[in-house]
C-alpha cells in the first residue's frame, strides 16, 4: 500500500487544517493509499476526535516533538529542530516508510531537507518547483517559480523537461507545449541565459517546444509549460495571485454602487464563482518540487483543508506516474 506523509504541524492554520484536509483525503483514498500524519501526537489526535466516522480511516500518526515556524531560517532551523514534523516527514520518505510528503510549512525548509535528506535525482543539476497559474482555457505550469534565482542555460532545459513531464503525467495534458519566458517572441531576445536556453530546448528530443513567450502571452494560454528562473517566476506567480484580489474589489465596488448592479449579480453569480475558481490555489493543491529523489509537494501557507485534499492527491499521482524515474531517464538521455 502506498503511505503519505503529512506534515500535521506546517502552515498557518495548523494542525486544524492540515488535520481536516488530511481526513477528506483519506475519505476518498479508496484503497489508494494510507496518510501518515506527522507531528505531536496529542495535538493530532484532539483534532481527529473532532471529526466522526474516522476510526476505519487509512490514517495513522508518527509522532515528532519539535516544529519548524514558517519565519525561521531553513538551515538553522533544520540543524537545531532535527526531531522536527518536516524532518520526520524526510526520513520517513527516505527510509522507504511512505513515498510522498505533503507540507504547508516553510517553504525553504522543505527545499533544504530535501536536498540534504532525499538527495537530487541523478543528472538533475538543481530542483525546481513548479506552480499553476490560470489562462483564458484552463491552467498553465510554471517552472522554476523560487528555488533559484539565478540559473545557467542547462538548467533551464532541464526546468524544460521536468516541468513537460509533469504536465503530461499529472495534469493529463498531451504533449504539452512548452515556452521559455522572454521579453519578446523573436529568437534573438533576451539576456544570454535565455538565449542559449532557447536553443538548448529547441534541440531536446521529445519536447514539443514552441519558442519564448512573454508575459501577456502567459493567460492567454499560449503555452501549457513555461520555463523561467525562480526570479522572475516568483514575482509573475505573486502578481498572478493579486489579479483576482483586485477584480474581486473592483467587481465589490461596481456593483454595490446601485440596485442595478446587485440585481444583475444575482445573475452573474454563479460564473463570476467559477472565474475566481480558477484563480484558487486551493484548486490545484501544491507546488511539487521537482528533481529530488522523492515526491514532495509544498503547500501554501494559509492552505485549507481544501489544498490540503488536493495536495496529497497530486501527490499520489506523481507516485503512480513515477514521475522521477521519467525525469532520470529524460536527463539522461540529453546528456548523453
Amino acid at each position: 500500500m502506498i503511505r503519505i506523509a503529512v506534515d500535521a504541524m506546517g502552515g498557518d492554520h495548523a494542525p486544524e487544517a492540515i488535520v481536516s484536509g488530511t481526513i477528506q483525503a483519506a475519505q476518498q483514498a479508496k484503497g489508494r493509499y494510507e496518510l501518515v500524519l506527522v507531528g505531536e501526537t496529542q495535538k493530532i489526535e484532539d483534532e481527529l476526535k473532532k471529526h466522526r466516522e474516522i476510526q476505519h480511516l487509512p490514517i495513522s500518526i508518527e509522532h515528532a516533538s519539535q516544529i519548524i515556524g514558517m519565519d525561521e531560517a531553513p538551515a538553522m532551523a533544520l540543524r537545531k529542530k532535527p526531531d522536527s514534523s518536516l524532518s520526520v516527514c524526510m526520513r520517513l520518505q527516505k527510509e522507504g516508510k511512505v513515498a510522498a510528503m505533503v507540507s504547508a510549512g516553510n517553504t525553504g525548509a522543505v527545499m533544504a531537507a530535501a536536498l540534504f535528506v532525499l538527495k537530487r535525482i541523478q543528472g538533475v543539476l538543481r530542483p525546481a518547483i513548479g506552480s499553476f497559474l490560470p489562462h483564458e482555457s484552463g491552467i498553465c505550469f510554471m517552472i522554476d517559480v523560487g528555488s533559484n534565482v539565478d540559473c545557467k542555460p542547462e538548467q533551464l532545459q532541464q526546468f524544460g523537461i521536468m516541468g513537460s513531464i509533469f504536465a503530461n503525467h499529472v495534469m493529463d495534458l498531451k504533449s504539452p507545449k512548452v515556452g521559455i519566458l522572454n521579453i519578446g517572441e523573436e529568437t534573438s531576445k533576451g539576456n544570454e541565459a535565455t538565449q542559449i536556453a532557447h536553443e538548448l530546448l529547441a534541440q531536446t528530443k521529445g519536447l514539443n517546444f514552441m519558442g519564448n513567450v512573454e508575459g501577456r502571452d502567459v493567460m492567454r494560454g499560449v503555452a501549457d509549460v513555461v520555463v523561467c528562473d525562480g526570479f522572475v517566476g516568483n514575482i509573475l506567480l505573486k502578481f498572478g495571485e493579486s489579479i483576482s484580489r483586485m477584480v474581486a474589489k473592483s467587481l465589490k465596488h461596481e456593483i454595490g454602487s446601485n440596485i442595478r448592479g446587485k440585481t444583475g449579480a444575482l445573475l452573474v453569480k454563479p460564473h463570476l464563482k467559477r472565474l475566481f475558481s480558477k484563480f484558487d490555489y486551493q484548486e490545484y493543491g501544491g507546488a511539487p518540487l521537482l528533481g529530488v529523489k522523492g515526491n514532495c509537494i509544498i503547500c501554501h501557507g494559509s492552505s485549507s483543508p481544501k489544498a490540503i485534499k488536493n495536495a496529497i492527491e497530486e501527490a499520489f499521482k506523481m507516485i503512480e506516474e513515477n514521475i522521477n524515474v521519467l525525469i532520470e531517464k529524460q536527463v539522461h538521455l540529453i546528456q548523453g
